[in-house]
């Protein structure tokens, strides 16, 4: 079967990752060992929107207040790296020349 007439894009890992109209990337991941990891996926849906699939895991400190505010920092970053990746993504006004 031709690829491309599937549609697979250049990015996408065109093998068991897509399915059900979907194209996925191959996983991008950063581990911190024994601390954090992170794995980006990009994805194309049936319907041809693009969007990123981010999951982070963090190791938690053993006190439960120490946790909670981990949790709130982290919960305060995602916000802060979202809100920035949508507002790039928003198309610009043209200028008037």
């Amino acid at each position: 079967m031709n690829r491309r007439a599937a549609g697979h894009t250049d990015w996408c890992g065109k093998d068991h990752r897509c399915g059900l109209g979907e194209h996925r990337s191959e996983e991008i991941v950063v581990d911190v060992a024994g601390r954090s990891r992170a794995v980006l996926v990009r994805v194309r849906t049936a319907a041809g929107r693009e969007h990123a699939e981010v999951r982070v895991r963090v190791a938690l400190a053993p006190s439960e207040v120490a946790a909670r505010r981990q949790l709130v920092g982290l919960l305060g970053d995602l916000r802060h790296a979202v809100t920035r990746a949508a507002i790039t993504a928003r198309p610009r006004p043209r200028r008037a020349g």
